[in-house]
């Protein structure tokens, strides 16, 4: 099953060569300053015989104008075969990162077809090509087509459109193929660094100990009863012992039918990896995530790896990320994680967009101007209903200038003609809290204080209307404004809690990334997998695999 996955991202790679992704479009410019002056095999090719090639197999017109770009720039040097037949050092590194590493979603089979046959060849005759021969130049030039083949698949992915179409608006990296394979063929063997942000490397790592259970059976487990916890006695917690011993939450396999406390201690492990409920109590929840299958969660993380290909390889040294599934806020310092909490994301229908901006400014004691959508189906009815609503609900109307309008006949106006802003006065009872974080983007999106503090100890916790509630919303403030000394903790709490709106231009602009992400390795290395929140694994899944 795994190895259906991982040859997937192959064939994805070879149509993605014959079908025209990713083709350069006609009349950019393309960056020639990484070439050197280096010395090079003394081996040549002659256009003429580039030519043939990209005519012949038209397979590769993808990358014709980059291939020819790249043995122009060398004179026509080979870069992948020595002069004395023998494949380069360089060359047996690309092919065993192809061939080797299952965690690229790639093995054995991985390599275009014309191009396993040669290095079989090659491994009969002893790595070796004889000079002259045809097939010498024919797997130069296979090497660096599937060089950029096997790039833009396994470090690039699918085009920014199709991140697009599955509602992805944070901007993709940008890879200079022809830079990182002047770097591949002319630094030393296991020297090339890969362009990927290391969370793709750890859950790398992951899918290959994964691999290793997809053979294991795995039965569904059931129970007779709702409830088991520390104490207990049943056959069933034998299984489950040995299921969390499996997948690495109990250090130590125990065949007992006891609850012990290490069970307790691994339950509350494998609850907190799984986005649950930390009780160290086995409920339907956890048996729900005990008895999903190793070949399910593979597939759930090369979903993610592929979602990480989008991501830039490194990422700021501050910044901060709202993952939408874990329902957390990470907040990075000095390219570590500095500390973490709990949010409230947008309900599934009025989703939190996937996208980055940078953080301008706090708001202290901030009025809430009541949305278009909120406006119309529950302010509007309401106060037709009644006319002390607005002032139940602290809230005021007022013009485009922020003066006070009254007198209005609520009757006239639904919420498409209504000309005016409700919106509702600074303090405790305030939908946005005390403070709120703006990042100024189109899609109207910020981080903010709630007084309904009671949804951050749910363990799903979509419930906005696509904004993002922060349950530390004075520790976030006084971390964004820790390097201006003028802002002690006790001028910031004075400030949230003043009733009059106070707006502060942040000295440096932090990053701000909200993400989708279901799989994860978390900062102390634990796998973490997360329920699809908004249905955009299922998207994935049916354009990477085929089906829902």
């Amino acid at each position: 099953m795994f190895f259906r996955y991982c040859s997937y991202l192959l064939l994805a790679a070879l149509l993605f060569t014959s079908c025209g992704e990713g083709r350069r479009k006609k009349g950019l410019k393309r960056d020639t300053s990484h070439y050197t002056g280096q010395e090079y095999i003394d081996l040549k090719l002659d256009s003429n015989t580039v030519n043939r090639f990209l005519q012949q197999d038209t397979g590769y017109n993808s990358y014709a104008d980059y291939i020819r770009d790249f043995y122009r720039q060398r004179d026509f040097h080979y870069a992948w075969i020595g002069n004395d037949g023998q494949l380069t050092e360089q060359a047996g590194n690309f092919i065993n990162m192809m061939k080797a590493d299952a965690s690229y979603g790639l093995n054995d089979s991985s390599m275009n077809t014309p191009l396993r046959e040669l290095y079989d060849t090659l491994m009969i005759e002893g790595g070796k090509l004889q000079p002259g021969d045809k097939t010498t130049s024919r797997a130069e030039l296979l090497l660096t087509t599937q060089f950029f083949a096997y790039g833009n698949k396994i470090w690039g992915g699918f085009t920014s459109d199709s991140a697009k179409d599955l509602e992805w608006f944070i901007p993709r990296k940008k890879i200079n193929m022809q830079s990182l394979l002047d770097s591949m063929v002319n630094k030393p063997a296991n020297a090339f660094e890969e362009p990927v942000n290391r969370q793709y490397k750890l859950l790398r790592d992951q899918l290959k100990k994964l691999a290793n259970l997809e053979k294991t059976p795995w039965d569904s487990l059931k129970s007779s009863q709702k409830l088991y916890k520390k104490g207990d006695s049943a056959v069933f917690i034998t299984q489950v012992k040995q299921r969390l011993h499996l997948l690495g939450d109990l250090p130590v396999s125990d065949t007992g039918n006891r609850f012990t406390p290490l069970l307790d201690s691994a339950i509350r492990n494998f609850q907190d990896r799984m986005g649950l409920k930390i009780d160290g109590t086995v409920q339907l929840p956890v048996l729900n995530a005990l008895n999903v299958s190793p070949q399910k969660r593979i597939q759930q993380i090369l979903i993610n790896m592929e979602r990480i290909r989008w991501v830039p390889a490194e990422s700021p040294a501050e910044y901060l990320l709202v993952n939408i599934p874990a329902f957390k806020l990470y907040v990075y310092d000095n390219n570590k994680l500095d500390w973490s909490c709990n949010v409230v994301v947008g309900r599934p229908g009025t989703n939190t967009v996937i996208f980055s901006h940078e953080m301008k400014y706090i708001v202290f004691s901030p009025y809430w101007n009541v949305p278009p959508g909120i406006l119309a189906h529950e302010v509007l009815p309401a106060m037709k209903r009644n006319g002390g609503y607005l002032a139940r609900q602290n809230m005021e109307v007022v013009n485009g200038s922020g003066k006070p309008v009254s007198g209005i006949n609520w009757s006239k106006y639904s919420g498409t003609n209504f000309p005016y802003i409700v919106r509702q006065k600074p303090g405790g009872a305030n939908a946005l809290g005390k403070v709120k974080f703006l990042f100024p983007n189109e899609y109207n999106i910020y981080l903010h204080d709630t007084p309904s503090k009671g949804l951050f100890g749910e363990s799903k916790r979509s419930f906005s209307h696509g904004c993002i509630r922060v349950s530390e919303p004075q520790h976030l403030a006084e971390w964004l404004l820790r390097k201006d000394s003028s802002w002690t903790q006790k001028k910031i709490v004075t400030a949230m809690n003043a009733g009059k709106e106070q707006f502060v231009t942040l000295k440096e602009k932090v990053p701000v990334y909200i993400g989708y992400f279901t799989a994860f390795v978390d900062s102390e290395g634990r796998l973490n997998f997360r329920d699809d929140v908004y249905g955009h694994d299922a998207r994935l899944t049916a354009t990477l695999f085929g089906k829902k």
